[in-house]
């Protein structure tokens, strides 16, 4: 499993099925989002995993950081940043 990380932003790429079943991310809600633009603020930390999209998450005065299926990713709280969602996202989440 390789995990990346920006000074924000946690991804962690090619996660096992168990790791997932252990998070118990496949009883998190479903959220999901055409392609757009939009800005968003993150009140508390957020787990995700994505089932379906290709999207960039730019923080505000950090570097674009690209993400999408079968990627599970964590925002931390209190992160502003913009995301282009490229491809229709359909992902798994859970905030802590």
């Amino acid at each position: 499993m390789a995990v990346e990380q920006s000074t924000q932003i946690k991804i962690e790429r090619n996660v096992r099925e168990s790791r997932l079943k252990d998070l118990g991310v496949f009883s998190w809600p479903i959220w999901t989002k055409e392609i757009s633009e939009f800005p968003w603020t993150y009140e508390d930390a957020e787990t995700c995993y994505f089932l379906e999209g290709d999207v960039i998450v730019t923080p505000e005065n950090g570097e674009p950081v690209s993400m999408g299926k079968g990627d599970l990713v964590t925002f931390p709280a209190g992160m502003s940043c913009s995301w282009n969602v490229r491809v229709p996202v359909r992902k798994h989440y859970c905030f802590e």
